[in-house]
């Protein structure tokens, strides 16, 4: 797991106490999220004997770990221990057994190692099988596709939550609250203070932050494509998702947010495949910029697949126009949550 999947935030300590006839529970510990950093911090919770519920808006459990990001950025393993380790020593101990290579053969993957005692590299559907098993052994009670009323479903008396509150109309009062969510949705409904976009470099004295157009060197076009929606047409119009305004001044900040893609898990064997189908509403314009970067010559987008056992590959943006929708910048009003941006599961 990534580190910042693990980074948890503690808001609202002590709750108050409930009213006259209020027979409803006050928990130890409400966790606001189902990933990695909220299953977790749910598990250890419950080990340590604390009164704990998770909930959260995702049906699946682990969030970008268990949704396509099987591929480990693990630095130094001797750093990894606790939870995190008995993790993928619970995925090492999955792979460790013969059944589990349907589609290649152990001895075949490079990234296993029977001598070792963790395995840093998975399917994502093992690594929520995993967050399954440990949850149920505690017996961590979880709510799932339970989302936060973000405009009106935090209640703050002082400096304290003391209770939150979800759009089903679910209510928990606790003595402390998690927000393991990777936008911060319960710190935000919280009145907690926070920026969108980049600051620019005057306000904390920086030299690297906000727009930088003179550093631009790496992830830029290699080859010349049109913008137009007809090719070297201005009149035609631009293309989907570009601008022809200024980026701004050097340094200075804005309110865009980096767009979001998908962690994709692909496969070379065929019995192992699912067709991808066509959305619904696709709009092939949509895509076009990509579809004539590569025309031109552009093949980077085929770099970036790392291997995962079972003859798979995992995926993401890699370079340039990669898979992130060039132009979704657009930031997510706190209290919309049908305009949600944030990450998603495939």
């Amino acid at each position: 797991m990534r580190n910042f999947s693990l980074i948890m935030i503690f808001l609202g300590l002590l709750a108050g106490c409930s009213g006259p006839g209020d027979n409803r529970p006050i928990y130890d510990l409400v966790i606001y999220g189902n990933n990695s950093a909220g299953v977790m911090a749910g598990i250890q919770a419950q080990r340590d004997g604390l009164d704990v519920i998770v909930t959260g808006p995702d049906n699946h459990l682990g969030g970008l770990t268990a949704g396509g990001l099987g591929w480990t950025d693990s630095g130094n393993k001797e750093a990894i221990g606790g939870l995190s380790r008995e993790f993928y020593q619970r995925v090492k101990a999955h792979y460790d057994q013969p059944g589990s290579w349907k589609h290649q053969r152990p001895e075949d993957y490079s990234r296993y190692d029977p001598g070792n005692d963790a395995m840093w590299v998975f399917e994502p559907r093992i690594a929520e099988t995993v967050f399954e098993e440990m949850v149920a052994e505690a017996g961590l009670e979880i709510h799932r596709e339970n989302r936060l009323d973000r405009g009106r479903g935090v209640t703050v008396k002082g400096n304290r939550i003391t209770e939150i509150r979800m759009l089903d109309g679910t209510a928990y009062r606790s003595r402390v609250y998690i927000d393991a969510t990777y936008e911060g949705d319960l710190m935000a409904a919280a009145g907690v203070s926070y920026a969108v976009g980049r600051e620019s470099n005057s306000q904390y004295g920086e030299t690297l932050n906000g727009v930088q157009a003179r550093n631009a060197v790496f992830h830029q076009f290699d080859h010349g494509v049109s913008p137009y929606i007809v090719p070297d047409d201005p009149a035609s119009g631009l293309l989907p998702r570009i601008h022809d305004e200024d980026p701004g001044e050097e340094g200075s900040g804005d309110k865009k947010v980096q767009a979001y893609n998908f962690r994709m898990c692909l496969t070379t064997g065929e019995e192992n495949r699912v067709p991808f189908p066509k959305p619904e509403g696709y709009d092939p314009l949509q895509y076009e910029l990509l579809g004539r970067y590569l025309d031109a010559g552009w093949r980077g987008i085929w770099v970036k697949f790392d291997p995962a056992p079972g003859a798979a590959r995992t995926s993401c943006a890699g370079s340039r126009r990669g898979r992130g929708p060039m132009g979704a910048a657009t930031p997510t009003p706190p209290t919309k949550c049908e305009r949600m941006t944030g990450p998603t599961t495939p």
